[in-house]
């Protein structure tokens, strides 16, 4: 006997309320173990350039670099050759100042690379102290 003629069947149905309940409690758990560790940021302070000229320092040793990768050591015209040969040059140009400031005077058309062989050599020559100019944007 079938009492159920007209009848159609249950479909069966997923409760998702301890489904829900298991996610919440993994939620919870993650946050509560989770370490936040603050990534490190590079701090660039960008020179500014015065107005002002400052007065002439007897211990700076002026190294231009032109857009053809020229150097100049104080007055003299050099060649760069390699960094071992460039910082003999600034010892020797350093010699009589005490405490020597190097001042790179970097045209703008010229080479990171150019720049990065001054302070190779300047590494080299035990020179530590360099400083850069710069020109002021108004005119």
């Amino acid at each position: 006997m079938n009492f159920r003629r007209g009848a159609t069947p249950d479909e069966p149905e997923i409760n998702f309320i301890p489904l829900i309940d298991v996610l919440l409690v993994i939620l919870i758990f993650l946050m509560v173990s989770t370490t936040f560790s603050k990534f490190t940021e590079l701090q660039v302070n960008l020179p500014t350039a015065g107005a002002e000229s400052q007065a002439e320092r007897p211990n700076e040793l002026v190294i231009g670099v032109g857009v053809d990768s020229q150097y100049l050591i104080g007055q003299d015209l050099v060649s760069f050759k390699d960094s071992a040969n460039f910082a003999k040059l600034l010892r020797q140009a350093a010699k009589d100042l005490k405490d020597p400031i190097i001042i790179i005077h970097a045209d703008a058309g010229a080479t990171h690379q150019a720049v990065v062989n001054v302070l190779e050599a300047a590494r080299l020559a035990g020179l530590p102290r360099i400083s850069y100019a710069t020109q002021s944007g108004s005119k």
